[in-house]
């Protein structure tokens, strides 16, 4: 019962199923011990923490207490583990990449698997976040180095080695007055580019890297942007903005992971808005091998996306 990561198994099959033989079957545990447990651990906490007699079952407001405690519990224990690694994998060599999530997941299965299979003996540790926070940990030694976009941005504690870079586009779904039927890519000249920033956007957060320069865009034509909605993931964004609620700002490493609908997609000049790769080490900091290997990597590996 004092397993995170067990409990909160336990409980997310309970919600899923909303029943607790078929819940403990897909848990391959019987139902009595099921049941058994979770009395047990209501009686321990003094409260219920399972609405169980309607269907969905749901948590109590207690119990939303006690899952977000087990979520700290689980994120600090695998937490201690990732820092202990090092000194445990005593012949392997880890390399701490912090990145942004909806980045990462383009850029990393194009960089890894060749990589890591040229270097059996290293193991990657991925730390996922905002721009700001990925820069504190790399000036802070709590990441070897630092995948992101608009290298421009950077702290000057950081040196960037740069690698390809993408267009942007204004999506325009099917349900905008500036949509144009059996049309893919614009042309720049379809539209005066003021008249879609005054539509509603769909906009990734304040944090993001990208958010930097959309603020920039909107400065420069001085108009007060019209937000729908803002979100901290490049791909919720655009997936909303096809489904007709705004228009939004994307690119092709993200337009081509999410669902086929009639869009358009307005390319914006690299003048304005232009993104580009880059993988960050620490300026001063001593690279070990693998590090500046997987540096070199970076810099070979294509990574210019494009969309048809």
């Amino acid at each position: 019962m004092n397993n995170s990561d067990t409990m909160m198994a336990y409980l997310d099959m309970l919600l899923k199923e909303s029943n607790f033989h078929k819940a403990a079957e897909k848990l391959y545990i019987s139902q009595p011990y099921l049941s058994k447990l979770i009395k047990q651990l209501e009686n321990k906490l003094g409260t219920k923490v399972l609405n169980h007699d309607t269907v969905p079952f749901s948590l109590t407001d207690a119990g939303l207490v006690y899952y977000h405690y087990l979520e700290n519990i689980s994120s600090q224990n695998h937490h201690l583990t990732q820092q202990l690694q090092r000194f445990i994998d005593n012949d392997k060599e880890i390399i701490r990449i912090a990145v942004l999530e909806s980045l990462g997941t383009f850029l990393l299965p194009k960089i890894l698997p060749q990589f890591l299979k040229e270097h059996p003996n290293v193991k990657i540790q991925i730390a996922e976040g905002f721009p700001n926070m990925s820069e504190e940990r790399l000036l802070n030694n709590h990441v070897d180095c630092y995948m992101g976009q608009t290298p421009e941005t950077l702290s000057q504690g950081i040196k960037a080695h740069v690698n390809g870079g993408e267009v942007y586009y204004i999506v325009i779904p099917e349900e905008s007055k500036y949509f144009i039927k059996n049309k893919f890519i614009l042309s720049p000249d379809s539209y005066n580019l003021e008249d879609l920033l005054q539509e509603p956007f769909i906009l990734s957060s304040p944090d993001s890297a990208i958010r930097h320069q959309v603020n920039g865009l909107f400065q420069t034509y001085k108009i007060v942007p019209k937000i729908s909605m803002i979100t901290n993931s490049v791909i919720t964004a655009a997936n909303l903005s096809i489904n007709g609620l705004g228009l939004t700002f994307s690119c092709a490493s993200v337009l081509k992971r999410i669902q086929e609908k009639p869009i358009n997609l307005y390319p914006l000049d690299p003048n304005l808005i232009k993104v580009r790769y880059f993988i960050g080490t620490k300026k001063g900091s001593q690279l070990s091998p693998a590090l500046q290997d997987l540096v070199t990597t970076f810099e070979k590996v294509p990574l210019q996306e494009n969309i048809r």
